[in-house]
């Protein structure tokens, strides 16, 4: 069992002066992360230095951006229960705190609402068919520069890349798996796939817009994935959508072959993680 190691004076001295080697610049930054005390101790060699002054100015930046008056955090304590919240919703990305959470709620109050003038299966047919690109719509929303204006910041850290994107990645699927599964509960079966029928090519759809990130860009990718998904389930003879969904999602051999893509992607993931530090 390794030692817990902390910064010494001269150790967070060098690193505000610039002069500490770079993988051990890496390592320190990745220790603050857990130890309010190191924190503390870096946070003072920084402010000693002639940073001081633009780190005051960039930071009153930020915030005048961000539109939020937020009282200094003493980085020696854990917080209130309040500022965690908000760091945690802040972490885990836009496309929870933004637009994709009110179109998860429209799609989802959309489908009951079909199924309650129609009350038919079509309510739950169309859900299935949209159900599966509405983690990936959240993961296309939750990383890159486009999603976060401090992104190039963010994905040089050691918290950022990969780590971060799946960090995302998980608070958009935590949202959408239970909402859209309940919906579909609630809604006629009929005929239609199970309600929980589209979550293993939900999850692979997701997987594959993850892994191709780094080569066409988040938006891209997702686009690509979603936009394959819909065309084969909805185009082109529109009125046999419950028989291609049926085909695409019902029974061992569907089901096993989504589960199949999604280890092809999570292990294509995998393999190329270090590309996320480069992707902008």
């Amino acid at each position: 069992m390794s030692r817990q190691w902390h910064v010494s004076e001269s150790r967070a001295a060098r690193y505000a002066g610039g002069s500490l080697p770079e993988p051990d610049a890496w390592s320190l930054e990745k220790h603050l992360e857990t130890c309010a005390g190191c924190a503390s101790r870096v946070s003072g060699a920084v402010r000693g230095t002639a940073a001081r002054a633009v780190l005051t100015e960039v930071r009153g930046a930020v915030l005048a951006e961000a539109g939020r008056e937020v009282a200094p955090v003493s980085v020696r304590g854990s917080g209130t229960g309040a500022s965690r919240l908000t760091r945690l919703l802040w972490a885990v990305g836009p496309a929870v705190r933004g637009a994709w959470s009110g179109a998860l709620l429209l799609v989802a109050g959309a489908a009951l609402l079909l199924g309650q003038l129609r009350g038919g299966p079509e309510a739950r047919t169309l859900l299935l068919a949209v159900a599966p690109v509405v983690p990936v719509a959240g993961v296309a929303l939750s990383y890159g520069p486009h999603a976060d204006p401090l992104h190039e910041l963010t994905v040089s850290t050691p918290g950022g890349g990969l780590r971060l994107a799946l960090t995302r990645t998980a608070a958009v699927l935590g949202v959408s798996l239970p909402v859209l599964t309940l919906t579909g509960l609630l809604l006629p079966a009929s005929g239609a796939p199970d309600a929980a029928a589209w979550l293993l090519p939900g999850l692979a759809l997701t997987l594959a817009a993850l892994a191709l990130g780094p080569l066409a860009g988040f938006r891209t990718a997702s686009a690509l994935t979603a936009g394959g998904w819909l065309c084969v389930v909805l185009a082109p003879s529109p009125e046999r959508v419950a028989a291609r969904l049926a085909w695409c999602l019902d029974g061992v051999p569907a089901q096993s072959a989504w589960a199949a893509a999604a280890t092809l992607s999570a292990l294509l993931l995998a393999t190329r993680r270090t590309a996320y530090d480069r992707t902008h």
